[in-house]
């Protein structure tokens, strides 16, 4: 399979179900997306990811593990190796709560393994990601790398207080992409670089949280990924280091 070098090249990472699936399905309705890579944990687990790829030609399945460096340069040599560069990286992996992890509603509840694993994944992963594919994406002169951050992770939006692990993390995320935008700005092509609130979504994640919701305000994922891409096609250079909603509204630090 060829790319014509007029299409764009994406990657979503964390693709395998909820906001990070919905935006695999909807890159794939856009013509200018000549190649697409998925990446998940388990390939060989991601059924609809699988069915999908089996579908498309244009899209590739990869191996990458947030908590092992070693695949994350795996899967940037593969894209060097089929591509030689990447025009947009979406980063959609997060972690809330699993099994046993629970957002904190008292500093009692506060665990120091669930804290560092919230850390792992939430901020140090999308960080290592952008290390690994940083050299892909100067060869673009379009790039652009967005993750799934939080409104909960804004500092000045914090009124509520509790969720430590998941508000820190994410607000550990925003300072990271802050400081990737004033790097990657500098560059002969600059990449814009942004942090992304989905809104409330119908996922896993945010399942055991949004019972007493309004039906009304709690976005499908199909819903989410479209207007994230809409938000994130509508950025100008200008834009670059900032934190926006999924209306494209900014959101304070």
């Amino acid at each position: 399979m060829t790319t014509d070098n007029d299409h764009l090249i994406a990657l979503v990472q964390g693709a395998s179900r909820g906001i990070g699936l919905a935006f695999v399905r909807r890159l794939l309705e856009d013509d200018r997306i000549g190649r697409l890579y998925a990446t998940c944990r388990s390939p060989a687990a991601a059924t609809d990811l699988q069915q999908l790829a089996g579908r498309n030609e244009r899209l590739v399945v990869l191996s990458l593990d947030l908590l092992d460096e070693t695949s994350i340069a795996a899967a940037a040599a593969r894209v060097q190796a089929d591509s030689g560069r990447l025009d947009w990286l979406i980063n959609a992996s997060g972690i809330l709560h699993d099994g046993d992890m629970q957002p904190e509603r008292s500093l009692a509840k506060v665990e120091a393994d669930s804290l560092v694993k919230a850390f792992r994944i939430n901020a140090l992963g999308p960080l290592l990601v952008a290390k690994a594919f940083e050299p892909l994406l100067k060869r673009s002169r379009q790039a652009r790398f967005a993750s799934l951050s939080a409104r909960v992770g804004s500092i000045g939006d914090n009124r509520l207080g509790g969720w430590y692990a998941y508000r820190s993390t994410k607000a550990a995320l925003n300072q990271m992409t802050r400081t990737l935008s004033v790097q990657w700005r500098r560059l002969t092509h600059p990449i814009l670089c942004v942090a992304l609130h989905p809104g409330t979504v119908a996922t896993d994640l945010s399942a055991p949280f949004t019972r007493s919701y309004d039906p009304a305000k709690v976005f499908t994922p199909a819903r989410a990924a479209r207007q994230l891409l809409d938000v994130l096609d509508g950025l100008g250079p200008e834009d670059t280091g900032g934190f926006f909603a999924w209306d494209g509204s900014p959101i304070p630090w």
